[in-house]
């Protein structure tokens, strides 16, 4: 009897056979254009493509097997979709247009709002209609792939059906966050195409001054410097907030931050914000069992609970905890106009020249904070600011994640024609290829590859990138990681947050309140999937419902509360720091 396995594997060697055919038949019409084709690669080396870990004979070989793989496929049209990060605004008007040059395949780069691509991307995956060919989409929804059973899974692309258009150079193994896009059965769904995270951003400048100095050792007991945990991050808010108020003539702030009800809120607290209080259990890339949202999860990898009566840490003292300082910080010591800002609005202040120090800055600004006409770098054109490891709340523990790390990758659907898909996925690679990646770093400064990140481009660049050149080479890199695996459907879930926490923001309800409802309407959520059985795989499994003081006993996340949530601020010399980051060598 034959089995479906081997009618698998003989549909697939027909395919390849059919493949090779074709790719043969317009190798040979090819080869009397393959001058051109060389011409055409060597120029766009020469125009766009200089910087390179490549030697210029191996981006030449690189760029001419794109162009022979995708034969097939010559006078397509396809249409991909991104956010509108300078990253992928680079991609659309130098990546998709030289690719187009080469390969025949007319690419359109659709630049559009991140929320507008989450739900381009939901409603393909529920109504099965292609809208775009290819998505840059965060790895934060990599629960919501692994789940409804539309997302291509790459792995099994990549040994079948693209075993021809899979790029020999691509280098999974230099990708630095793979991890991210990864299902708990090990298959890659998501490949990285940009990624940046949230670190702490203060004024190097204005913490190197004596005479600051002495006054804050006088006031607090200890040095002015990096802030190792949430204590010393206030004491230095209120430092230069109330007692330093202004320098060279112009008011200053010790915080910085936003809050208008938005959705962009929601980000400011689903981005790690309760895991950097200590919320979540230990284990990277994603807290196990209970993750950065709070939400925990069986031996199954099937969520059981986002409350704490479930098991769930969302409204849990650590999650308490860290929305009460946000609201207290945003009022106490950030300017007045913050609290009616969006994300959007707020990430230029910081340049702007009166703040401080601001604990969850993206570094996606790195490239906006650059420019020497700025009041926050100096003549020559070097930052007066650096960024450094955000502290740590007096919940968190050795082993846990630090911080948010936002990963947006290339995501496919089956829904997509396969020949379109295809060609998609050759200009995915194309945009991560190590011919071209060197060069949209230095543009956008969103690292993806762990070569660059070591080339000597960067290193140069280093000086005037505030530390981020460091960040990135440190083993401790690592720590700063996406939403997990845990979260059965982003596009739905996500809104819940700013929904819920708004109001506690504004002061209508308290920071407890706000949580409880939060975390309610996430296993209300959770139950509906469940109930559905919308999913392939990993589906909710609630837990019942128990005294919450049953899982506040137990080991891990969910904690109990602190008796002394505030310790002794402790800081570190940012110099220091820097030594012993250089010193760890290479990523692990």
């Amino acid at each position: 009897m034959t089995t479906t396995n081997e009618v698998n594997m003989t549909a697939i060697t027909i395919r390849r056979s059919l493949v090779a055919a074709s790719i043969m038949l317009a190798s040979a019409s090819l080869h009397a254009d393959n001058h051109d084709a060389r011409a055409i690669a060597k120029r766009l080396i020469d125009e766009h493509f200089q910087d390179s870990t490549l030697s210029r004979d191996q981006q030449i070989e690189e760029l001419l097997w794109f162009a022979k793989a995708a034969e097939p496929f010559r006078g397509m049209e396809i249409n991909t979709v991104a956010e509108g990060l300078t990253t992928h605004i680079y991609e659309r008007d130098v990546l998709a247009e030289a690719f187009s040059e080469l390969t025949g395949i007319e690419v359109t780069h659709n630049i559009i709002g991140e929320g507008d691509v989450v739900n381009n991307m939901q409603t393909q995956m529920q109504s099965g209609r292609n809208i775009y060919d290819g998505y840059v989409n965060d790895s934060d929804a990599i629960g919501t792939h692994i789940r409804y059973g539309t997302t291509v899974n790459l792995s099994n692309a990549m040994e079948n059906e693209w075993a021809d258009y899979t790029l020999p150079t691509l280098d999974l193994d230099d990708f630095i966050g793979l991890q991210y896009g990864t299902g708990p059965d090990g298959s890659l769904y998501q490949l990285p195409d940009q990624q940046f995270a949230n670190l702490y951003w203060f004024r190097y400048d204005w913490f190197q001054r004596e005479d600051l100095q002495d006054q804050f050792r006088e006031l607090y007991g200890y040095d002015l410097g990096v802030p190792t945990n949430w204590t010393a991050y206030q004491d230095i808010a209120e430092f230069f907030t109330e007692h330093v108020g202004e320098i060279d003539g112009t008011k200053v702030y010790g915080h910085m931050d936003y809050g208008r009800r938005d959705p962009s809120l929601g980000w400011r607290f689903h981005d790690s914000w309760l895991s950097m209080a200590g919320m979540g259990s230990t284990g990277v890339p994603f807290g196990n069992p209970v993750d950065d949202w709070g939400i925990r999860v069986n031996e199954q990898s099937e969520p059981v609970g986002a409350s704490v009566s479930r098991g769930g840490a969302t409204n849990s003292p650590a999650s308490v905890f860290a929305v009460t300082k946000m609201v207290d910080w945003l009022e106490q010591y950030a300017p007045p106009e913050a609290s009616g800002m969006t994300f959007g609005e707020a990430g230029p202040v910081p340049a702007q020249g009166q703040i401080a120090q601001q604990m969850f800055w993206y570094t996606a600004f790195t490239a906006d904070m650059t420019d020497p006409a700025l009041p926050v770098t100096d003549e020559e054109g070097n930052p007066k600011w650096r960024m450094a490891p955000s502290p740590t709340g007096p919940y968190w523990e050795e082993g846990s994640k630090v911080g948010y790390q936002d990963v947006g990758s290339w995501t496919f659907f089956d829904s997509t024609p396969e020949d379109r898909r295809t060609a998609a996925w050759l200009f995915a690679q194309f945009t991560t290829a190590k011919t071209v990646s060197l060069e949209k770093l230095m543009a956008g400064l969103t690292p993806i590859r762990e070569s660059d990140i070591f080339s000597e481009q960067m290193t140069e660049m280093a000086p005037k990138l505030g530390g981020l050149v460091e960040f990135y080479r440190s083993p401790n890199e690592s720590n700063w990681t996406p939403s997990s695996t845990n979260v059965p459907d982003y596009p739905r879930m996500a809104p819940l947050w700013w929904q819920n926490l708004a109001p506690a923001v504004s002061g209508d309800i308290s920071p407890q309140e706000g949580l409880d409802n939060l975390a309610a309407d996430l296993d209300s959520i959770m139950a509906r999937l469940a109930r559905a059985k919308v999913f392939a795989t990993y589906s909710p499994n609630l837990n019942e419902e128990r005294d919450p003081e049953y899982w506040l006993s137990q080991p891990g996340s969910p904690k109990a509360e602190l008796d002394n949530e505030m310790p002794q601020g402790t800081t570190v010399p940012y110099d220091q720091m820097m030594e012993e980051w250089m010193a760890a060598g290479s990523r692990e």
